[in-house]
C-alpha cells in the first residue's frame, strides 16, 4: 500500500508534530498567562515532548541516572547530533532542565512565544560580542540562583555523525556559575534524524550520564579550557556513532 511507504510515513509523522507543536504552544501560552508556577510548565513541556517522541516511534533509553541528585542544580553539556535531541533530555532525564536557545526565536509564532512567555528557559543574544558576554553572564546569574540547563557543546548539530569540536560558550558558562557540569553523551540521534534530512527513522536514543564535574575555582580562560577538555573526553569514551 501507498501509505506504507516508508517516506510516506515520516511526512504524516511531521505533519502530527507540527500540527500538535502548534497546539501545545497556544495551550501553553494561555495556562501561563493566569497560572506562573514553572512547576506546572516544566510538567507541559515534558508530557509535550513524551508525545512528540512517541507519535515519532523513539524510545529515550538513560544510563546513570543515579549520579543525578534531584536537589542539585547541573550545567548539563552534551553533544548534538539532531533535533531530537532536546526532546530525549527533557523528557529523559529527571531533573527540570532549562534549555538556552537564541534570543531571535522569541519571535517565532506560538512555539517561541511560549518559551518567551515561561521565562524557564534562558535566551542567549548571539549578536555583537559585547550583548553575547552580558547574555552569557546574565544566564549565569539565573543557574546559579537555582537551575539546571542544557547546552551543547559543539554549539550545532553533527553534519556527519562524528564528534565535532567544544566551543567555550558552555565552559564559560560553567565556570562563572560555579555549578557542577555534567557530561551527558546523546547515542543514537542522528541515525534517527540527521542535519538537513525531514525524513524520521524510528528507533532509540540512549543518554548516557556521567559523573558530575566540579568547576574549577578559579575563572578565565584557561580554566575554561581545561574543563571543556574534561568533560569532551568523557563524552568521546561514552559516544557511539
Amino acid at each position: 500500500m501507498v501509505l506504507s511507504h516508508p517516506m510516506i510515513i515520516s511526512a504524516i509523522r511531521v505533519l502530527f508534530v507540527v500540527l500538535i507543536t502548534l497546539l501545545a504552544s497556544s495551550g501553553m501560552i494561555l495556562v501561563f498567562a493566569v497560572n506562573h508556577s514553572e512547576r506546572v510548565y516544566f510538567s507541559l513541556v515534558k508530557s509535550y515532548f513524551r508525545l512528540i517522541l512517541a507519535i515519532c516511534g523513539i524510545r529515550v533509553e538513560v544510563q546513570g541516572a543515579e549520579r543525578i541528585n534531584p536537589s542539585q542544580n547541573y550545567v548539563f553539556v552534551a553533544n548534538h547530533g539532531s533535533l531530537f535531541d532536546i526532546p530525549a533530555v527533557v523528557a529523559g532525564i529527571p531533573s527540570n532542565v532549562r534549555i538556552i536557545y537564541k534570543k531571535e526565536l522569541a519571535r517565532f509564532p506560538f512555539i517561541g512565544w511560549a518559551m518567551h512567555m515561561g521565562r524557564t528557559y534562558i535566551p542567549i543574544n548571539r549578536g555583537q560580542k559585547q550583548e553575547a558576554m552580558r547574555s552569557v553572564e546574565e544566564a549565569a546569574r539565573t543557574i546559579a540562583r537555582g537551575a539546571s540547563v542544557l547546552v551543547f557543546g559543539e554549539g550545532t548539530r553533527t553534519t556527519d555523525g562524528k564528534l565535532q569540536p567544544f566551543k567555550r560558550g558552555a565552559f564559560r558558562l560553567a565556570v562563572q556559575s560555579g555549578i557542577p557540569v555534567v557530561p551527558l553523551t546523546i547515542n543514537g540521534s542522528y541515525r534517527i534524524l540527521p542535519k538537513g534530512s525531514l525524513r524520521v527513522h524510528p528507533g532509540s536514543i540512549s543518554l548516557v550520564v556521567d559523573n558530575p564535574i566540579i568547576p574549577p575555582g578559579a575563572n578565565g580562560r584557561d580554566a575554561e579550557l581545561h574543563l571543556r577538555d574534561q568533560v569532551r573526553e568523557t563524552i568521546k569514551r561514552n559516544y557511539r556513532e
